[in-house]
């Protein structure tokens, strides 16, 4: 099981969720007002502190739509992982992987309030454009995208997996005690793994190795 975590801004951050076991960490670029929002470089350094560790794998998660700046800022930080966080359309998808070198993965996020995701009907096309997998994600009544807290249905999110022929991340308000919630969802044979944020950080709002590793532990046990 993949456990990727979201949001770091330090290279403290990204050394702490190396230690507590995660695979995969994701960097905020293009997040207009996201709380861990990073210009280029700052990208670019923590992405290249996340490979020094061994462990992490840097994703780039934008809500960006340009797809030549965003391959130009995947190659700045050297970034293997691309993470579509947003309305973006499947032409946005296509144009990526044109623009990309081989082996690059573009993930898109599917938006899902209640028991409905506006992106459902466009999977097939996401996955004909050059989408690699898939990350399930709740937003609020208010429209508000990414590290809510919000979670999804078990139900929903396995259905929306048997749509796709991609794998997936389930995102989502996830924390250590709530995994016996999704019982469906960790049996689908696209399950890749978790997307994680808020239950990862510490009374000082920053990502933390041991809510990190308390995380991960639980996940990962059956």
């Amino acid at each position: 099981m993949f456990v990727k975590i979201c949001g770091a801004t330090t290279a403290e951050e990204v050394h702490a969720v190396a230690d507590a076991g995660a695979d995969l960490l994701g960097l905020w670029h293009e997040v207009p007002g996201g709380r861990a929002d990073l210009p280029a470089d700052r990208l670019a350094e923590l992405a290249a502190a996340a490979r020094a560790t061994g462990r992490l794998e840097p994703v780039l998660v934008t809500f960006g739509t340009d797809a030549a700046a965003l391959a130009a800022t995947a190659a700045h930080a050297g970034t293997g992982w691309i993470q579509l966080h947003g309305y973006q359309r499947p032409a946005l998808v296509r144009s990526l992987r044109a623009e990309l070198p081989e082996g690059t993965r573009i993930v898109k996020v599917l938006h899902v309030h209640g028991d409905t995701s506006p992106e459902a009907g466009l999977i097939r096309a996401y996955e004909r454009a050059g989408t690699d997998l898939f990350l399930l994600d709740a937003t609020t009544a208010d429209g508000r995208l990414g590290s809510t807290a919000h979670t999804l249905d078990d139900s929903v999110a396995a259905a929306l997996a048997d749509r796709m022929e991609r794998p997936f991340l389930l995102a989502g308000g996830l924390r250590p005690d709530n995994r016996d919630r999704y019982p469906a969802t960790l049996a689908h044979p696209g399950f890749l793994g978790i997307d994680a944020d808020s239950a990862a950080r510490g009374d000082a709002g920053l990502l933390d190795a041991a809510r990190t590793a308390d995380l991960v532990r639980a996940w990962r046990t059956p």
